[in-house]
C-alpha cells in the first residue's frame, strides 16, 4: 500500500526571503561593479553582509531546516547520497539533502568572505571600502585581488548550484526550486514536520544585524 502524502511546511519565510534576497543581491554587486556604479556597489556589499549575520544567526536559531546541525552531514552520507544520483525516486528529503547542505557552507562563507574583504579594497582611483585605512596600502591591494578571485568562486559554485538543480530535475525527478518558493513540499504522512521558528524572531536577529553593520560603517575608521 503506497503511504498517503502530504503537503508540508519544509522552509520557513525567512529562509526564502534571504535566499532569493542573496540572488538579487550578488547580481546588483556584479551589475554595478561592471557598471562602475561603486556607490551602490558598495550599499549592496553592506547589504549582503547584514543578511550574512542574520544567516548565521539562523543557522544556530532558527527553524529545523534552517540550522546547520541539521543539514551539515558527514562526508560518508554525502557520498551516500551522491552515488544515489541517476536513481530516480521520490523525494522525501526534509531540508537540504547531504551534497546540498555543503553547498550552501561553501556559499555563505564565499559571500562573507567577499562581503569582508570588500570592506578593505580600493580601486586606485576614487573608491576605497571603509576600513581600507586600518591596513597598509600592500595589504588593501591584496584584499582587492582577493576580492576579484573570490567572485569568480562564487561564480563557479553559482554554476555548480544550477547544474545541481538541473541534474536532480532530469535524473530524480526532484523539484528543488518550488519548495524555495512556496516552502512546502509533498511528503509522506509519516514524515515529522519541522519545526518553525516565529518570523517574529527573525525580524529581531535581522534587525540585529543590520544594526551591528550600520555602526560599522557609520562609526567605525
Amino acid at each position: 500500500m503506497r503511504d498517503e502524502r502530504v503537503r508540508v511546511q519544509v522552509w520557513d519565510a525567512p529562509i526564502r526571503l534571504f535566499h532569493w534576497a542573496i540572488v538579487i543581491l550578488v547580481c546588483t554587486s556584479w551589475i554595478t561593479q561592471y557598471e562602475n556604479w561603486m556607490q551602490w556597489h558598495m550599499l549592496s556589499g553592506y547589504s549582503l553582509l547584514a543578511l550574512l549575520l542574520f544567516r548565521l544567526a539562523w543557522g544556530f536559531a532558527g527553524s529545523d531546516t534552517a540550522r546547520f546541525g541539521h543539514f551539515l552531514k558527514s562526508p560518508l552520507a554525502v557520498f551516500r547520497h551522491l552515488s544515489h544520483l541517476g536513481r530516480r525516486e521520490p523525494d522525501t528529503g526534509i531540508g537540504h539533502n547531504p551534497a546540498g547542505g555543503w553547498m550552501v557552507l561553501v556559499m555563505l562563507v564565499l559571500l562573507l568572505v567577499q562581503a569582508v574583504t570588500g570592506l578593505f579594497a580600493n580601486d586606485d582611483v576614487m573608491t576605497e571600502g571603509p576600513f581600507s585605512d586600518l591596513v597598509s596600502k600592500g595589504w588593501s591591494d591584496r584584499l582587492t585581488t582577493l576580492h576579484a578571485f573570490n567572485f569568480t568562486l562564487i561564480e563557479i559554485v553559482i554554476a555548480l548550484h544550477l547544474l545541481a538543480i538541473l541534474a536532480y530535475g532530469l535524473l530524480k525527478g526532484h523539484d528543488l526550486v518550488r519548495p524555495m518558493i512556496t516552502g512546502r513540499k509533498t511528503l509522506p504522512a509519516s514524515a515529522p514536520p519541522p519545526r518553525i521558528a516565529s518570523p517574529a524572531w527573525a525580524a529581531v536577529l535581522l534587525a540585529a544585524a543590520a544594526g551591528i553593520v550600520t555602526c560599522l560603517i557609520r562609526f567605525g575608521p
